[in-house]
């Protein structure tokens, strides 16, 4: 079984691949003082109480905080006997380069996400991926990364919010039913969840104005749903998009692998 790790600055998601589907997936925080044995433990019981007792034998991993890559790889080494695939390294080889500014190496998220979408939808994409930051990933017709946008995640702006203005209190997002607040709650609701909405139309629509051909809207990360609540801001909603995006890089590496050897 392939074990999928998608390392973000504020959790990491463990997703096991059974050769048909992801028979299961694990979220846990990103701590880079965290150890393999730790990750191990964690990782067994609930592969335990799941009553998944999957037979690892490869391992590709995603991670935007280059710390936690050591003990990952630890882990691999130590528990599941293999060498991990680690995108951005120049082991772990990508179905097409990305078409960026000599030097500049994207994060291997947004590298997972251009797979992912590319093998799914075609090329010609925006893939809006709600984490710590929101990024807008642009994927080719071709299939290849070709930049994006970089904003501040909704999360992120609430907790800057919080602490930079003494009055207003710590909220949680969600859809407010008006625009227009009655209360601080409200008010902040609103600002962020609507500012938000307009975020995304406006940086999109000048996407594809500069872009000069149609495209499909992919979002994906936590609160891709509830945003897709709101307006027809997405084509698709898709979970899984960064893991599947891994799975489609190890299956090329594989096969290029399998090829050299034959």
């Amino acid at each position: 079984m392939l074990l999928t790790i998608d390392c973000g600055n504020t959790n990491t998601v463990f997703s096991v691949w059974d050769g048909t589907q992801f028979a299961a997936t694990w979220r846990t925080s990103t701590d880079v003082k965290r150890t393999a044995d730790q990750y191990f433990v964690w990782l067994n019981s609930l592969m335990s109480l799941t009553g998944i007792y999957a037979d690892i034998d490869d391992v590709i991993i995603s991670s935007t905080v280059p710390r936690v890559v050591f003990n990952l790889r630890v882990l691999c080494d130590r528990y599941f006997n293999c060498r991990p695939l680690v995108v951005g390294k120049p082991e772990c080889l990508l179905p097409l380069p990305p078409r960026v500014e000599e030097g500049v190496r994207p994060g291997p998220d947004r590298l997972a996400n251009a797979a992912g979408a590319f093998d799914r939808h075609g090329g010609d994409v925006v893939v809006v991926d709600f984490g710590t930051a929101t990024n807008f990933d642009v994927v080719a017709h071709d299939g290849a990364y070709v930049g994006g946008v970089i904003a501040p995640g909704v999360n992120l702006s609430l907790e800057a919010l919080h602490q930079g203005a003494a009055a207003l209190p710590h909220v949680d997002i969600s859809r407010p039913d008006r625009v227009i607040g009655t209360n601080t709650v409200a008010c902040i609701q609103s600002g962020v969840f609507w500012g938000y909405i307009g975020l995304i139309e406006g940086l999109t629509a000048r996407i594809k104005r500069e872009y000069g051909r149609p495209m499909k809207v992919i979002g994906t990360g936590g609160l891709a749903p509830l945003f897709a609540q709101a307006e027809s801001l997405f084509d698709k909603v898709e979970d899984d998009l960064t893991l599947h995006g891994l799975r489609v890089i190890y299956d090329y590496n594989k096969t290029q692998s399998e090829q050299e050897r034959a």
